[in-house]
């Protein structure tokens, strides 16, 4: 799994064979804090099975999901590499499986193996992205439109065909995704069921055609 990886796919056998050493395996159950924000930074995690959510809680103590990871992904890499404490925290959405690495054990690994470094960077610049697209689109976008953008993100197949999101979503997490209440969105998706654009069946939500108000 660990050549799998974008971060580390430039490792050599002997590299990754140090790699897999270095690991911690841990298996946690759902809805778990791995970390919380203002945690001191000492371990970097790589999602073997199961997903996280990544979140922040806002002045008024509502929580914001910044994103969802799963298996191949990574996360603890910023507080790291600048030494802060975590800037976000990191729940499992489902149980999950995680490899683990102390921080001494990543300084080690990135002096070793520079092309680390690069890949790291790579990874750093698409977050970056993806949080300026997602500042954009609160800002610019009503509900219905954020969560539009929502939906289709998750798909992530062409909008034309219908799509069924496998991930069970209730109405609070998407809210939480999208920097809104859970009323609102409720409303918002009674409006797109009513309008043909999805059906809702066990929480699994279904794509039937393009969502307006996309960016």
């Amino acid at each position: 799994m660990l050549k799998n990886i974008p971060l580390f796919s430039g490792l050599e056998e002997g590299q990754i064979e140090m790699l897999r050493k270095a690991l911690i395996v841990k298996i946690y159950p759902k809805n778990v804090y791995l970390f919380s924000e203002g945690d001191p930074s000492d371990s970097f995690y790589v999602v073997e099975k199961g997903k996280v959510n990544v979140g922040i809680n806002d002045e008024e103590g509502r929580e914001v999901i910044l994103s969802v990871l799963g298996p191949g992904e990574y996360f603890g890499e910023m507080a790291l590499l600048d030494g802060e404490p975590r800037c976000a925290y990191v729940m499992t959405k489902e149980r999950s499986k995680l490899l683990i690495i102390s921080k001494r054990e990543f300084e080690r690994l990135l002096n070793a193996n520079p092309g680390i470094m690069l890949n790291l960077l790579k990874g750093l610049q698409k977050r970056l992205r993806e949080a300026n697209k997602r500042i954009e689109s609160l800002a610019l976008m009503d509900v219905y439109g954020r969560v539009a953008r929502l939906l289709t993100q998750i798909a992530g197949t062409p909008r034309e065909e219908e799509v069924v999101i496998t991930d069970k979503m209730t109405h609070q997490e998407i809210a939480n995704m999208v920097g809104a209440s859970r009323e609102m969105v409720s409303r918002v998706l009674k409006d797109m069921t009513n309008e043909g654009y999805i059906s809702i069946h066990q929480k699994r939500i279904t794509l039937h055609k393009k969502l307006p108000y996309e960016l």
